[in-house]
C-alpha cells in the first residue's frame, strides 16, 4: 500500500493487492464500492489539524447521535408524552389511589424494562430501522411493515392534538382567558361558571343573589362549563356525529400546518437536528410540571387532591382489572412496538450500553407519570374546594382533561393566562417529543428500505414528503366531526394490534431466531450477556404478560363513546378494520415471503424464509466478528489514526499486502515507520 499527500493536505491512498487495484481520489470523497474502507473516530480529513481529534460519526453513511444525552433524551421525549399527564393520574385514582402504584411498578420490572431493553437492543445491533431489523428472520418483516401502520395512525392523530393545544395556546395570550364566563356567543343557557359572570344575572335570574349562583352549581343536575361550552361549540364546533362532516375548522387547520412545520424543521437533518431540538423539548415540560406543582401545592385544597390520588384502597389489589390497566399503561406509555424505540437505537454506535439507557429512560417515564399525577391532582382539588364537590367530580382524563377540567380550573387562579400558557406549552413539548420519533420512524425505514445513495444524501426530501402526506391526512380531523374519528383512531387503531405485534416480535427473537444466538449477539453488542433476570422475561415472563394484556383488553371491550354519542355499527366497523390493517400485514407478508423463497417443498420454502438474511448482522465491517466475520478484499479495513487500533490494523493490512510504505503523522504527534518497501 501506498499512502500519500496531495494538494491542499488531502491524503490520497493508493491499495495494491495481488487480486486488486483501488484508488481513493480523497479523503472526503465517496469510497468506491470494490473496497469498503472505514475511518476512526479520529481523523484528519476536513481539514482537521493532524494529532486532533475530529468529531466524526461511527457510521458515516447513515449518521450516529452527536452524543449518547441527545439519544437519552430523543428517548424520553418519545417514552414520555400526554398519556402520562392525561390518562395516568386519572388510572391510578380510579384503581385503587396508592394501591394501584405496586402492580404498575410490579408491570415495569417484568415488562416494561425487558421490552424496552428488548428494541433497542435489536435496533442497535443492527443500525437498522422498524424493516431493516427483519432480516433477521425475513418471514416476518410484515411485523415491522405492521408497526409502520400503527406509527402513520398514531402520527396522524396526535400532531392534531398537538395543534389543537397550539391553539389554545395562542389564545391564553390575552389579559382574560375565552372560557373564563358564561356570556359568549357560543354559550348555552346550560353555561354555568365557577366563578362571577357578568351574565349571571341574567342566567340566574331566579336566584336572589349573585353570591348564590355557586349554590345553584352544585345543586344543578346537568352544569355545563364554559370551558366545555367552549372546547365543544368554539373551539371544535361539534357536529351531530361522525358521519356529519361539516366544514373545515380554519383556525385549527392553520395550527396544524404549524405543527407540522415545527415537526419537519426539527427533523431536517434527521437525528443530526432533532438531537439538538430535544435538549429544550425533553426537559423544558419538567421546569413546566414543578412551577405547575408549586403554584398548585399553595393552593387551598390541594392536599385533599393528592390524598384522593394516592389514597390506597388495598382491596382492588385482587382485581384482575386493576392489573390489567397497570400492563397496559406500562405497555403504551413506554411505545413499545410502535418501531420507534428500534429506530431511535438504530442511531446508536455499537457498542453503546444501551442496557443502561433502557432503564433510565423507563424509570424516568414512569416517575413522571406519578409527578405529573401530584401537579394535575393539586390543581382539581383546590377547583373541588372552590366548588364544594368531591374530587371525583372534576376529575377527568385524555381530552377532557387537557381542555375542558384543567383549563377550567386555571381560570381560578390569580393571573391566569400566565398558568394556561405554561401548560399548553408543556403539552405541546410533551406531543412535539413523541411525534418527532413516530416521523422518524416512518423516514427512516423508507431510506433503509430503498438504501441507495441518492435517498441517503436527500433524506430532506423524505422527510417533507411524509410530513406533507401527514399534514393531508389529517385536515379531516379539522372537520367538526374531527373529534369523533381522532377518538377512533386513538381506541382502534393502536390498541390491541400493539399487543399483538409485540408478542410476535418476542417470539421471533426468542424462538425462532434462537434465545442463545440473541444472547450472543447482545454479549457481542455490550460486551456482557444480558443478566438472567432479563433472559428469564424475555422468553417466559413478559410474553405472558403481553398475552395477559391481549385476554384483558378482548374481555374488557366496551364499544366507544363521546360523552352522551354512541357511535354506530359502520363506524366501529371502521375502528376493527384500522386495527386489523396493521396486524394483517404479518400474514400477508409471511405468505408472500414463503412463495418467493427457494425450495423445492412448502417445508423448505418455510425453513428458507425463516433463515437469517446473509447481511444479518453488525452494519460497519469492524463489529463483524465470529460468525458474522467475512474475509475478501471487501472486508479489508483502513484505520490508521486510531490510537488503540494501531497495531491490529497493521496486523490485518500485513496480511492482505506483500510490502508496505507508510510515512504519516500519527494522532499523538508521533510518526508511523513500517518496514520501507524494497
Amino acid at each position: 500500500m501506498n499512502i500519500s499527500f496531495g494538494l491542499k493536505g488531502k491524503l490520497w491512498i493508493i491499495v495494491h493487492f495481488a487480486d486488486a487495484h483501488v484508488s481513493v481520489s480523497s479523503c472526503g470523497e465517496q469510497w468506491p464500492k470494490e473496497l469498503k474502507l472505514r475511518s476512526c473516530s479520529e481523523s484528519i480529513c476536513n481539514g482537521a489539524v493532524p494529532g486532533e481529534p475530529v468529531k466524526k460519526d461511527e457510521n458515516s453513511r447513515r449518521g450516529n447521535w452527536g452524543n449518547q444525552i441527545e439519544f437519552v433524551l430523543t428517548s424520553v421525549g418519545y417514552a414520555v408524552g400526554l398519556g402520562n399527564v392525561w390518562r395516568f393520574p386519572y388510572l391510578c385514582y380510579r384503581n385503587g389511589g396508592g394501591a394501584f402504584m405496586f402492580p404498575y411498578f410490579i408491570m415495569l420490572v417484568f415488562c416494561g424494562i425487558p421490552l424496552f431493553f428488548l428494541e433497542l437492543s435489536f435496533g442497535q445491533f443492527t443500525s437498522l430501522g422498524c424493516l431493516g431489523v427483519w432480516k433477521v428472520s425475513p418471514m416476518f418483516k410484515g411485523v415491522g411493515y405492521g408497526m409502520m401502520v400503527v406509527s402513520t395512525y398514531i402520527g396522524i392523530y396526535y400532531n392534531v392534538v398537538i395543534c389543537i393545544a397550539f391553539y389554545y395556546f395562542f389564545m391564553s395570550m390575552t389579559n382574560l382567558l375565552p372560557w373564563t364566563y358564561c356570556n359568549n356567543p357560543w354559550n348555552t343557557p346550560d353555561c354555568a361558571g365557577v366563578v362571577g359572570t357578568p351574565r349571571a344575572n341574567a342566567t340566574f335570574a331566579n336566584v336572589s343573589a349573585v353570591v348564590s349562583g355557586v349554590t345553584e352549581i352544585v345543586n344543578r343536575t346537568k352544569r355545563t362549563s364554559p370551558s366545555e361550552e367552549y372546547w365543544r361549540n368554539y373551539v371544535l364546533n361539534v357536529s351531530d356525529g361522525i358521519g356529519d362532516f361539516g366544514e373545515v375548522r380554519l383556525p385549527i387547520l392553520g395550527c396544524l400546518a404549524v405543527s407540522w412545520v415545527v415537526v419537519f424543521l426539527c427533523l431536517i437533518r434527521g437525528v443530526k437536528s432533532s438531537g439538538k431540538v430535544v435538549y429544550f423539548t425533553a426537559t423544558f415540560p419538567y421546569v413546566v410540571l414543578t412551577i405547575l406543582f408549586i403554584r398548585g401545592i399553595t393552593l387551598e385544597g390541594a392536599v385533599s387532591g393528592i390524598k384522593y390520588y394516592l389514597t390506597p384502597q388495598w382491596e382492588k389489589i385482587l382485581d384482575a382489572k386493576v392489573w390489567g390497566d397497570a400492563a397496559s399503561q406500562i405497555f403504551y406509555s413506554l411505545g413499545c412496538a410502535w418501531g420507534g424505540l428500534i429506530t431511535m437505537a438504530s442511531y446508536n454506535k455499537f457498542h453503546n450500553n444501551c442496557f443502561r439507557d433502557s432503564i433510565i429512560i423507563s424509570v424516568t417515564n414512569c416517575g413522571t407519570s406519578v409527578y405529573a399525577g401530584f401537579v394535575i391532582f393539586s390543581i382539581l382539588g383546590f377547583m373541588a374546594n372552590h366548588l364544594g364537590v368531591d374530587v371525583s367530580e372534576v376529575a377527568d382524563h385524555g381530552p377532557g382533561l387537557a381542555f375542558v377540567a384543567y383549563p377550567e380550573a386555571l381560570t381560578l387562579l390569580p393571573i391566569s393566562p400566565l398558568w394556561s400558557l405554561l401548560f399548553f406549552f408543556m403539552l405541546i413539548l410533551l406531543g412535539l417529543g413523541t411525534q418527532f420519533c413516530l416521523l422518524e420512524t416512518l423516514v427512516t425505514a423508507v431510506v433503509d428500505e430503498i438504501g441507495t445513495d441518492w435517498i441517503i444524501k436527500n433524506k430532506t426530501y423524505v422527510t417533507l414528503g411524509v410530513a406533507v402526506i401527514g399534514f393531508l391526512l389529517g385536515v379531516p380531523l379539522t372537520t367538526r366531526a374531527g373529534i369523533y374519528w381522532l377518538l377512533l383512531m386513538d381506541n382502534y387503531a393502536a390498541s390491541f394490534s400493539l399487543v399483538v405485534i409485540s408478542c410476535i416480535m418476542c417470539i421471533c427473537i426468542m424462538y425462532v431466531y434462537g434465545h442463545k444466538k440473541y444472547f450472543k449477539d447482545v454479549e457481542m453488542m455490550l460486551g456482557f450477556p444480558p443478566p438472567v433476570f432479563f433472559r428469564i422475561c424475555w422468553r417466559f415472563v413478559s410474553p405472558f404478560i403481553i398475552t395477559f394484556i391481549l385476554i384483558f383488553t378482548v374481555i374488557q371491550y366496551k364499544p366507544i363513546t363521546y360523552n352522551d354519542y354512541v357511535y354506530p355499527s359502520w363506524s366501529l366497523v371502521i375502528g376493527f378494520f384500522m386495527a386489523l390493517s396493521s396486524v394483517i400485514c404479518i400474514p400477508i407478508y409471511a405468505l408472500f415471503k414463503i412463495a418467493v423463497s427457494e425450495g423445492s417443498t412448502f417445508l423448505e420454502r418455510l425453513k428458507n424464509s425463516v433463515k437469517p438474511d446473509p447481511t444479518w448482522g453488525p452494519a460497519l465491517q469492524e463489529h463483524r466478528k465470529g460468525r458474522y466475520a467475512t474475509t475478501g478484499p471487501e472486508s479489508v479495513e483502513v484505520c490508521p489514526l486510531k490510537e488503540d487500533l494501531k497495531n491490529e490494523g497493521k496486523e490485518k493490512l500485513k496480511e492482505k499486502e506483500d510490502e508496505i510504505g507508510l510515512t504519516i503523522p500519527g494522532s499523538n504527534g508521533s510518526t508511523l515507520n513500517p518496514s520501507p518497501s524494497a
